[in-house]
């Protein structure tokens, strides 16, 4: 029971603090390909230690929404990174951590921050919201869609179950309907976590914005916890796509040994990952609001195909 415990534990911290790292490499890989020094990579801890010293100014005509949203926003990730198998496929939460109750955990993470949104009452608020909720409703059948034809031909939708026959089964990866779900499911995280060319999490344009408008409102410690909660569903996305699609590394044992090269393993893989939506952003403009739809519709259609590929490509 122990070693259980201590393995949520550790899963736990590589989530909370592992995601400004993350967002700190990202700015500054985009820096460095497009000539700058930019930013230490700690610089996103810094910012959170300074929101988290500023008193939060909450307007009087909000409800209890707003201020109880950026709680809820960083409980869903941090409860999210005990249910995915990040360094090993048996995490004691294991048995309901399936691709449904995760989709879930975020869908209500966004449902609530769309709220939040609208309850300032800010016209760039209920722009953010609505925007973001037309692009979750194209964005979480794609990813429900994506992990399912893997689970056809893995048999559940157990994500430690996925990860599992994964690395037991290196052919698995060799069918082209994994192709397709990946990039499927990589679009939707760029989507999902206001990325480009979805959206730019670097904007000053309120007319442009979409995450960003629904927390222009926020400020202090909120405003702390919901840029730590979306750097936390970045690194969830990421350690996704790493995982379920490239298991190698991801421990069969909770030996401190295999942990520990999961633990290396893993931070290649998200950091490759990186690189990508790096380069991706570097050298990719926003897409006008009318194309995103365009977007997210091509790659539900991967994700069709990845499903129907299970029933032509044995």
């Amino acid at each position: 029971m122990l070693t259980k415990i201590l393995i949520e534990v550790i899963q736990l911290l590589v989530v909370a603090l592992g995601a400004p790292l993350l967002l700190g490499l990202l700015r500054k890989l985009k820096a460095r390909l497009q000539g700058r020094r930019g930013a230490s990579v700690l610089q996103p801890y810094r910012d959170l230690r300074k929101l988290l010293a500023k008193e939060a100014v909450v307007s009087e005509n909000t409800s209890w929404i707003f201020r109880f949203t950026p709680y809820l926003l960083a409980a869903v990730m941090l409860l999210a990174s005990l249910l995915l198998p990040i360094l090993t496929t048996h995490t004691p939460l294991g048995f309901i951590g399936n691709i449904i109750v995760l989709m879930y955990l975020f869908l209500l993470a966004t449902f609530f921050l769309a709220l939040a949104g609208l309850d300032a009452g800010s016209a760039f608020g209920g722009m953010g919201s609505s925007r973001e909720m037309v692009i979750a409703a194209l964005a979480e059948p794609t990813v429900m869609i994506a992990i399912f034809a893997i689970a056809l031909r893995v048999g559940s939708t157990s994500l430690d179950e996925i990860v599992r026959r994964g690395t037991t089964e290196s052919l698995l990866l060799l069918n082209p309907g994994h192709l397709l779900a990946f990039i499927a499911l990589f679009v939707v995280a760029l989507a999902e976590t206001g990325r480009l060319p979805v959206d730019n999490p670097a904007t000053h344009l309120e007319l442009t914005m979409i995450h960003e408008a629904m927390v222009l409102e926020y400020s202090g410690r909120h405003l702390a916890l919901v840029e730590w909660a979306a750097a936390m569903k970045l690194l969830l996305f990421l350690v996704l796509l790493s995982n379920l699609f490239f298991p190698w590394g991801v421990a069969a044992t909770s030996t401190p040994g295999a942990l520990g090269l999961a633990f290396v393993a893993l931070g290649a893989k998200v950091s490759a990952l990186a690189a990508i939506i790096a380069l991706l952003e570097t050298s990719l403009a926003k897409l006008r609001l009318f194309l995103v739809p365009e977007l997210l519709s091509g790659s539900l259609t991967l994700a069709l195909l990845a499903v129907l590929s299970f029933f032509f490509v044995r």
